[in-house]
């Protein structure tokens, strides 16, 4: 380096310190979304007499394909600063133990292997959206209740646990090809952001989308193992996860790895369904989780009166039987688990669903639609309580 760099870390004082130091927080890693600053990507920074700005990047791989966006990025936001004249970034490689440091950060501390949602400190609540039987609607109704949430303003995670029966990608119009990103050097998978929602499936790591997984039980339980261990969430509100129907393998395998996680219920209103939804909130409670709530799909079909025109609810599935798995799960869980929503049958909502366009997004203006959106702010809204939540504390004598 000329000597008449002056190195910042050397030279606190020049008046352009603080601010290009500011400016390079602005600028956001655009695989982890977080800042280059926080993450120990600038290595030194210097300036001249003339006001002329070296930065020296250090990234997780000589390879790195955003290389070039992030010098971009980094010489754009300097060269905002009053008084910069001239920037240069230099770009080098952190060493292994500079990558280890920045595994640890972004696992804050707590090894790449582990579980983040189940620490003592991690405040994102887990809701697991259940059922007892396939054909509810429970994916559509996890999608768009990740799609309300984000759009609160919350950050979002959605997991689909639905090995088998995936679809959560369709539903939330993600196209084929366009799947989690490895992020080099770190071990570390980094889901598919749609609509604000972090989205993980392993729909988005086949290859083909008719590809057909049959993986016995073991195999699909390490695989949802790695979607909660090496997939980087960063600092979420909501993890929601779609189960598959039923009470087999998957839930069990959840309510051990996560048995702070809360549970929705899902069911029809007719009794084939309540039955076996009310199965599923069971099995939550054998697992020591907290059933929250019940919701009610397909609940009724509205349609204008051919002869006056005036809307009409026609109970297609019949009635109350969302309020009587709730009533029942009360009993039985010794809690109180209320019916937190019920949604109609409603056209908009299945086309929605088949476009790829979650419906409270494309028109919240829907019954459908409204029905989601004001069970999220009622989730947003609630402060989470202690009952039934396992703290991680030991007696002594």
């Amino acid at each position: 380096m000329p000597v008449w760099w002056w190195t910042v870390t050397q030279s606190a004082e020049h008046r352009l310190a603080g601010p290009v130091r500011a400016s390079l927080h602005q600028v956001e890693d655009p695989e982890l979304r977080r800042p280059i600053t926080d993450l120990g990507m600038v290595d030194d920074i210097a300036i001249d007499d003339q006001d002329r700005v070296k930065v020296r990047l250090l990234l997780t791989t000589g390879g790195c394909p955003l290389r070039e966006r992030l010098t971009t990025d980094v010489r754009q936001a300097v060269l905002a600063v009053p008084g910069v004249s001239a920037v240069e970034v230099e770009i080098g490689v952190m060493s292994p133990e500079q990558r280890q440091a920045l595994r640890e950060l972004l696992s804050d501390g707590g090894g790449q292997r582990d579980i983040p949602f189940t620490r003592p400190d991690n405040l994102t609540r887990v809701i697991a959206v259940a059922s007892g039987k396939g054909g509810v609607g429970k994916s559509s109704i996890t999608a768009n209740l990740a799609c309300a949430l984000a759009s609160l303003g919350l950050k979002v995670g959605l997991l689909d646990a639905d090995v088998y029966g995936h679809s959560i990608p369709d539903l939330m119009g993600i196209e084929p090809g366009q799947g989690p990103t490895q992020v080099e050097g770190l071990d570390m998978i980094l889901p598919v952001t749609v609509a604000g929602v972090e989205v993980i499936s392993i729909g988005l790591m086949k290859p083909d989308r008719d590809q057909v997984v049959a993986w016995r039980g073991p195999v699909v339980d390490r695989s949802i193992a790695q979607f909660l261990t090496d997939v980087y969430w960063g600092d979420l509100d909501f993890l929601l996860i779609d189960l598959p129907p039923g009470t087999g393998d998957v839930a069990i395998g959840l309510g051990q790895k996560l048995p702070n996680a809360e549970v929705l219920v899902v069911t029809t209103p007719q009794v084939a369904a309540t039955e076996v939804a009310e199965r599923a909130g069971t099995m939550a409670g054998i697992m020591q989780q907290r059933v929250i709530g019940v919701i009610e799909n397909m609940s009724y079909l509205e349609l204008a009166c051919p002869h006056c025109g005036q809307a009409q609810r026609i109970d297609l599935f019949g009635t109350g039987g969302g309020q009587a798995v709730a009533e029942r799960l009360t009993q039985r869980l010794g809690y109180d688990v209320p019916l937190v929503a019920q949604i109609p049958l409603q056209e908009a909502w299945r086309t929605a669903s088949d476009q790829g366009a979650p419906l409270v997004g494309l028109d919240p203006s829907q019954p459908a639609a409204a029905a989601l959106i004001g069970l999220a702010e009622l989730l947003a809204n609630q402060r989470r309580g202690l009952a039934g939540f396992k703290l991680g504390l030991s007696p002594v004598d």
